[in-house]
Parts: C-alpha cells; structure tokens; sequence
C-alpha cells in the first residue's frame, strides 16, 4: 500500500472526518459568483452542527454575492482531504446576531467583526451538499449530503 494514497474511507468514516473538519478547522475558501464574475476568498467559520457562520464586509464583492443570489460553496481542509460545501445563504446584520453566537465566532475565528467600524454581515450558510474525498479511490461515494439530508446515518 502507498501511504500517499491510503485505502478508501467507509461512509460512514469520512462522515465523522468531514464533521471533525467542520467542528475543528477554522477557515474556508467561499467561492462565490455575481454579475457572471467569479470570485473566492478565504474566510474564517463557526459550524453550530447544522449551519456554517461567516462574516465579510457588507460591500465587498463577497457579500454583495452572497445577498444576491443566496448561494455559496466552500471548499475546506487541503486538496488531497477535501469538503465541499454547497449551500444556501441568509445573511445577518451584527444587530440580529444572538450575542452568544457571535461571541462563540469571535472566540473561534480570533475575529470579532462587531468591533469594526466597517459594516459587516454575518452570513448563516445552509448546506444542502456536502462531497469529501482524499484521492480517487474516494472519489465514487464523496456525496455525504444531498438536498439539505445527510446520506450516511449516524
């Protein structure tokens, strides 16, 4: 066996590692698209077990796609471990954050956008798709979540 290239997870195994990702890791890349422009950055995120929470400016190109279509993907963890994300978009003045919310982001993230004197929106991502896979043996079964539901049961 390759090291470089270790056997295939179980479902059910790179559910739990995709959960880990998204419970330990800190930032993301947020692709985003407007005006038929692409655009990504790399933003920092708190998952809640059910939503991702990230913040940008209100005006950057970011959160100006983000407001109007609704959608995102992200991409977390290195290419060769990867979670994609797909998911749909409610963004959030710091006004209609919960204070505990955005104090476990801040904690988090080492970031505290309410401080800024930048606008900034928080934007509360639904995923509706989640893909995980480290090489291409894992490539036939990386769909973990389609439509809002997780396929592989706890």
């Amino acid at each position: 066996m390759n090291p470089m290239n270790p056997p295939a997870r179980t479902a059910s195994r790179r559910k739990q590692d995709t959960l880990d990702r998204l419970h330990g890791d800190v930032d993301a890349w947020v692709a985003t698209a407007g005006d038929d422009v692409p655009y990504m950055v790399p933003l920092s995120f708190l998952w809640d077990g059910a939503t991702l929470l990230v913040a940008t400016a209100a005006e950057s190109p970011t959160g100006r796609n983000l407001r109007s279509t609704g959608r995102v993907r992200l991409g977390i963890g290195p290419t060769r471990d990867v979670v994609l994300v797909e998911g749909s978009v409610e963004a959030l003045t710091p006004a209609e954050l919960p204070t505990a919310v955005g104090d476990a982001f801040a904690a988090k993230t080492d970031f505290d956008p309410r401080r800024l004197t930048t606008p900034y929106l928080y934007f509360r991502i639904r995923p509706l798709r989640v893909q995980a896979w480290r090489e291409v043996n894992e490539i036939e079964g990386r769909d973990l979540m389609r439509d809002g539901h997780w396929l592989v049961a706890d």
